[in-house]
């Protein structure tokens, strides 16, 4: 397998669980465009919806009929953010290439979701391919690169995303100058070709911020920066609850945790809060996650019945700040 291939599937070490019958695989398996389209038409909406609530607080002219109360443009505004956020899971997914049938397509979409998020498709699509490889386990999960939160300063700072945009702006920074040789999950036939994708990238954010300033407008920090920021802390959470407190080895049952929680986020983050099902099996779409949890839940060693806040609750008392 290259560097970059995506597993089709995670067996862990050992007897495994469950095996599922090759005809329920199959059909488990199988892509169709329909749901790609439907979710990223209704993650889009969502997104378009919220915005114009939002902007339209800031621009009555928008709405000449309608004032647009603080109490409906706040929660647009979070909600707007999280729906930026959140395409990062729409990237995820099609950086699988599993949203839809075509490579062609699910790379498009994959990039496009990765401009709005404050991710780069091509480079992640590397990155994550050794996550999965070596899910949890130190000296090799590229996402134990980051430390994790050791004090309540450490996870105050973890969840704000403070830590999030530097890095995100030093790594980005440093592949704009072509400095990709110390990513050992980017095999050097692909370097190139992930340099001119953040640089491309890049000058798209250099181009809206030029035009602002000519313009002297704040619509990029109004209606992407700010949004983005406000409610990137949500995503934060929702990534630090799929692998911190589970096991540092190769099972997949054990390293991963699934979470429950309310429809809209699972519509937003395309179903990945069923993160040990995914993980067990990379290659299933999300819109087939929920059938394979019905098969894999007897079998989960971590699974949170009680959703985000009470996993939150938890890390904070592994790391001993909470007194309860």
């Amino acid at each position: 397998m290259s560097d970059d291939a995506m597993p089709s599937e995670i067996t862990p070490p050992g007897k495994d669980p469950l095996r599922l019958p090759p005809e329920v695989l199959k059909a488990l398996l199988t892509r169709r465009d329909a749901p790609g389209w439907a979710r990223l038409a209704g993650h889009l909406a969502v997104l378009l919806g919220s915005g114009f609530l939002w902007l339209a607080w800031w621009f009555p002219a928008l709405v000449s009929e309608v004032a647009i109360p603080g109490f409906v443009a706040v929660p647009a505004v979070i909600l707007q953010g999280f729906a930026l956020a959140t395409m990062f899971a729409c990237m995820h997914e099609t950086v699988h290439r599993t949203a839809f049938k075509t490579s062609a397509i699910n790379d498009a979409v994959a990039w496009g979701a990765g401009l709005l998020s404050f991710y780069n498709s091509t480079f992640y699509r590397h990155y994550h391919g050794w996550h999965h490889r070596f899910t949890n386990q130190p000296g090799k999960d590229p996402e134990l690169g980051d430390p994790k939160p050791v004090s309540v300063l450490g996870y105050v700072i973890e969840i704000s995303a403070v830590t999030w945009w530097l890095g995100k702006t030093q790594t980005y920074a440093g592949i704009v100058l072509g400095r990709v040789d110390h990513y050992p999950f980017i095999a050097p036939e692909a370097r190139a070709g992930v340099v001119r994708s953040v640089r491309i990238q890049v000058a798209v954010y250099l181009v809206l911020l030029g035009l602002s300033a000519v313009c002297q407008s704040w619509l990029f920090v109004l209606a992407w920066l700010l949004p983005l920021a406000i409610s990137q802390p949500f995503l934060r959470m929702i990534v630090l609850a799929e692998h911190t407190g589970c096991t540092r080895d190769a099972n997949p049952y054990t390293n991963t945790r699934t979470t429950t929680t309310i429809p809209l986020v699972h519509f937003l983050m395309w179903n990945m809060p069923l993160h040990v099902e995914h993980h067990r099996y990379p290659a299933v779409p999300f819109h087939q996650l929920a059938a394979l949890h019905v098969h894999l839940k007897p079998h989960l060693g971590e699974f949170a019945a009680d959703g985000y806040a009470a996993v939150q609750r938890r890390i904070i008392r592994r790391l001993g700040l909470d007194p309860a």
